[in-house]
């Protein structure tokens, strides 16, 4: 599916051996979760676990937030050819990163990434909330849930490590692996078009960006800290608004007569 050429025209490489050669454990794990609570869903005893998991709206509204991570592990879709592909997918990318990474950095590139992905779909979620254009209907962020958002990013750690290879776009089409980057957002770009969901398009544009600049060694600049805390900072006022909204609760400044007559804290 894809090759690497050398200065002189040598072709080599191809995805750490396709479907042959050793597997990580921790890929067979990754596929395990991804297909077992793909399956739990469409068992009315089991089907509230992959809801608990995948990332809705109570994140914010009923403090939910272990799904900015466990979101991604929980397989999404309808039964068929497309769901296995999806899986084969990530298996074969998955396997390359894992490699070229290594146990460590693969798993906090999944986690990461797909939590700053989260973070800013929610974000979004709740301006749309505050401002009343609200979510799209049926399953929140679509195109971002599940298996979706381990593509984007393991396409992207690959593009990102591996930017002159030659990947085979639908197993045709040769296309340098760097170009991929721009197809996931143009991809993500389609996906809104389809389901309007705008808060996952974005959630797919901050994992690629987020997995390219980790990857690429922007951690080191010393703006990331900067960028986490102003994330932070914005999340709890957004968060206030949205209780201030639904619940009418009302902010007592420092300095107000109200509480300098009052001794209690509203």
């Amino acid at each position: 599916m894809y090759s690497t050429r050398a200065p002189g025209g040598a072709r080599g490489g191809g995805f750490g051996g396709g479907l042959t050669g050793p597997v990580p454990r921790d890929l067979w794990i990754l596929l395990g979760v991804v297909l077992g609570t793909f399956s739990l869903q469409f068992f009315s005893s089991t089907a509230w676990l992959p809801l608990l998991l995948r990332l809705t709206p109570a994140v914010w509204r009923s403090g939910f937030i272990w799904q900015l991570v466990t979101y991604p592990f929980v397989g999404t879709g309808v039964p068929g050819i497309w769901f296995l592909v999806s899986l084969l997918i990530v298996f074969l990318f998955g396997k390359d990163v894992f490699f070229q990474l290594g146990q460590r950095r693969f798993w906090k590139i999944l986690v990461f990434a797909a939590g700053a992905a989260g973070l800013v779909a929610v974000l979004v979620g709740i301006l749309q909330s505050v401002f009343g254009s609200g979510l799209q209907a049926g399953l929140p962020f679509p195109i971002m849930q599940g298996q979706n958002m381990l593509l984007a990013i393991l396409i992207a750690a690959f593009a990102t490590l591996n930017r002159d290879a030659t990947i085979y776009l639908f197993f045709v089409l040769p296309v340098q692996a760097k170009w991929f980057l721009l197809l996931e957002i143009l991809f993500a770009f389609m996906g809104f078009l389809g389901t309007g969901d705008f808060a996952g398009f974005l959630g797919i544009c901050t994992a690629v960006a987020f997995t390219f600049g980790y990857l690429t060694g922007w951690r080191r600049t010393g703006w990331s800290r900067e960028l986490s805390l102003r994330a932070q900072q914005l999340w709890f006022r957004l968060r206030l608004a949205w209780l201030k909204r639904k619940r009418g609760l009302q902010v007592v400044k420092e300095g107000d007569e109200d509480k300098k007559q009052d001794p209690w804290i509203h």
